[in-house]
């Protein structure tokens, strides 16, 4: 059913960071494919900036470069959008750490070679504004949805933030219900979304217990049942799904049931009945970390061997993937899918 192009760093062992992570993609209707990241001393870092390259169609990619760097903050995250004007958007997070995310959106109208000055829109509902991690979907109404997620010291929780105004503001959609009394761990974050027919959007959530989650919405969003368990493993690190024109959804995930366990393999798993039962397999990465188990679990940033924080966009018959290597490089992906 498919045929994975090689693997492509990109950039080289020469870079002006010494870790980076958390990438997101976009294709282009030029031909070009964008990729932007956070880069710096590490993560958490005052110099921690948000940094872009672009593929060109001949497939070589430009010197990286920053987008966006405010003395002092770390920043986190970034996700790339299309505005319906064809100028796109970079949202990302500003911060010391997850518990203080506040949302940052810079814009673009000559793609992607020059950005506006950042703007931070307001919280809606307690949670921060725009995608997370994971990329906004448009809605067949029209609507952006945007998968967020909220991280305190006792608790994490999901949701997402809708706009009818192409981003000028948003509304809060949940937040997704989960019983935390019962729940392994502080809960579910960085929600990654698709719509199977109008009004009906989905969402797969990473978790501290050990498997993916998944909750359902059949207004637009706005609503969502509580989290339920999936048979699909998590290793409580980052998931991306991408739903084809035809239907069928492409999940590029680590299939490793330890919450904080090993980064390794990823893969694309792929489901033909909405997210039901998933079959057929693509590894992207896999290499055995030389370390033990325990170690990792105990030192979270001891990420030898890490291939992870996946971002998966569908156009036309192939996907375009993005994601971690090692914290030391982002690596570029290209999947034909061929029925």
């Amino acid at each position: 059913m498919e045929d994975t192009i090689r693997r492509e760093f990109i950039f080289g062992d020469v870079r002006p960071f010494a870790s980076c992570h958390a990438s997101t993609v976009l294709p282009l209707d030029d031909g070009r494919v964008l990729a932007t990241w956070f880069g710096g001393s590490h993560e958490k870092h005052p110099d921690v900036a948000i940094w872009l390259s672009a593929r060109d169609a001949a497939g070589t990619w430009s010197p990286p470069r920053r987008v966006a760097d405010e003395t002092g903050l770390p920043h986190w995250n970034p996700v790339l959008a299309i505005g319906p004007d064809g100028g796109l958007r970079l949202f990302y997070k500003v911060g010391p750490s997850a518990r203080d995310w506040r949302t940052r959106v810079i814009a673009s109208a000559d793609g992607g070679e020059s950005w506006s000055r950042p703007v931070e829109p307001p919280a809606a509902g307690g949670f921060p504004v725009g995608p997370v991690k994971n990329k906004a979907i448009v809605l067949a109404d029209g609507s952006w949805v945007a998968p967020t997620s909220l991280e305190t010291d006792d608790a994490w929780d999901s949701a997402v933030t809708i706009s009818t105004d192409h981003g000028a503001t948003w509304e809060l959609g949940g937040p997704v219900p989960i019983d935390h009394a019962s729940f392994a761990g502080e809960g579910i974050i960085q929600p990654t979304l698709w719509e199977s027919e109008p009004g009906r959007v989905h969402m797969l959530l990473r978790s501290t217990a050990g498997r993916v989650y998944r909750s359902d919405s059949s207004d637009g969003g706005r609503t969502w049942c509580e989290a339920y368990g999936t048979d699909l493993p998590n290793n409580n690190s980052g998931v991306d799904v991408a739903r084809t024109a035809d239907g069928l959804l492409a999940l590029c995930h680590n299939p490793v049931s330890v919450s904080w366990g090993k980064r390794t393999p990823l893969v694309i798993a792929f489901s033909r009945d909405n997210g039901a039962t998933w079959g057929d397999t693509v590894v992207l990465d896999d290499e055995d970390p030389p370390i033990d188990e325990e170690r990792v679990k105990l030192d979270r940033a001891h990420r030898a061997n890490e291939f992870s924080y996946p971002a998966i966009v569908a156009a036309g018959n192939r996907l375009h993937v993005t994601y971690t290597w090692k914290r030391e490089r982002i690596c570029y992906r290209e999947v034909m899918l061929h029925g």
